[in-house]
């Protein structure tokens, strides 16, 4: 779902799982799960370079990919991890350091398992992206899901 304001977009995601909220929390800060559903070639054409974590509030992150001849370096900072509930964080690349927009994860439990309510807040000069950054993030938190499901399966 895309919410647009006069200066802000904001792209929604939405997921239950059958697994606690801890877990999926988790999922967004263990760099080897991350590699399982956000980067590398489980999730597109492109290879792990270097994946790094500081998971607490001020704490910094850099998932560094190759995907054909270019460098990607995915790059933010941690405002809030509450968990299991909620975790705040920019999120940017670094040729572009200045543009990083803010992403919202709240988890919150169910009878089976919890639902994941992701927002991307987005300057509005990235509207037209708000479609493509809605699907990525669908897609990857599917992927999320998937991981977990096979693991749960083993």
């Amino acid at each position: 779902m895309k919410k647009v304001t006069e200066k802000r977009v904001f792209v929604q995601v939405e997921r239950t799982f059958d697994e606690p909220a801890e877990t999926i929390f988790d999922a967004w800060l263990d760099i080897e799960i991350l590699s399982h559903w956000m980067f590398g070639p489980a999730v597109r054409n492109e290879e792990i370079l270097n994946l790094t974590n500081d998971p607490r509030p001020g704490g910094r992150f850099s998932y560094q990919v190759k995907r054909g001849n270019e460098i990607l370096n995915h790059i933010g900072a941690y405002l809030e991890v509450k968990r299991p509930s909620l975790l705040v964080f920019t999120w940017g690349v670094d040729i572009e350091p200045a543009e990083e927009s803010v992403v919202t994860i709240r988890i919150a439990p169910t009878a089976t398992g919890c639902l994941l309510q992701l927002e991307h807040d987005m300057d509005l000069k990235w509207s037209a992206y708000a479609d493509r950054t809605e699907e990525g993030w669908t897609y990857m938190i599917g992927l999320l899901h998937d991981y977990l499901q096979r693991k749960k399966a083993k």
